[in-house]
């Protein structure tokens, strides 16, 4: 398989994670990347299946010990990050590594990876459309939802930095042309 590496980021609520899992559902020399993070759980986060569930000393630690690809603090005392360990063991198994991850997370890996990778910006309609699928989830407060609406103005910005950038209007449309980056991904000869 050769290494490659497909990166999914988007601000928090433009529906990489759906994307990706339909992806996942659908190509099975695809695997997904779980990342591992200081914050605690949500909702029905599983620990090992969504996120590698740290305390903040525990991933600290990790990140002098060089276990990281590439880890990031994303909110003041939440990191993220991607162990190396992850990454191996999915290339051992010959599939392509699937990250779904922050911004900044994801054009680190860009830079890392090169040509081996593949980066997707996934972008809502509009900040207002943001805003109502953050608040639909029901998973944060009002004052946590605005904090991911500002990082979301900012995170927008960085769209240039990544191969492809999807418009997550109609979820459907979006999946097919998702489909077919991955598709011609995957046939690329490295």
């Amino acid at each position: 398989m050769n290494n490659k590496v497909l990166i999914f980021s988007a601000p928090s609520g433009a529906g990489k994670t759906t994307i990706v899992r339909h992806l996942l559902d659908k190509y099975p020399f695809l695997e997904f990347s779980v990342s591992a993070t200081s914050r605690l759980p949500r909702g029905e986060e599983v620990n090992g299946h969504d996120y590698f569930f740290l305390d903040k000393t525990d991933f600290v630690k990790r990140i002098e010990a060089g276990n990281f690809v590439e880890y990031e603090e994303v909110y003041s005392g939440s990191f993220y990050g991607t162990l190396k360990s992850e990454v191996e063991r999915i290339w051992l198994a010959g599939k392509i590594v699937v990250f779904d991850i922050d911004v900044k997370g994801g054009v680190n890996l860009k830079k890392l990876y090169g040509h081996s990778a593949l980066a997707v910006f996934v972008q809502p309609p509009s900040i207002n459309i943001l805003r109502e699928r953050l608040l639909a989830r029901g998973t944060d407060s009002a004052d946590t939802i605005d904090k991911r609406v500002a990082k979301a103005n900012e995170e927008l910005t960085f769209a240039k930095y990544f191969d492809r950038v999807l418009v997550n209007e109609n979820l459907d449309i979006c999946l097919k042309e998702a489909e077919k980056l991955v598709e011609n991904f995957y046939s690329e000869k490295p």
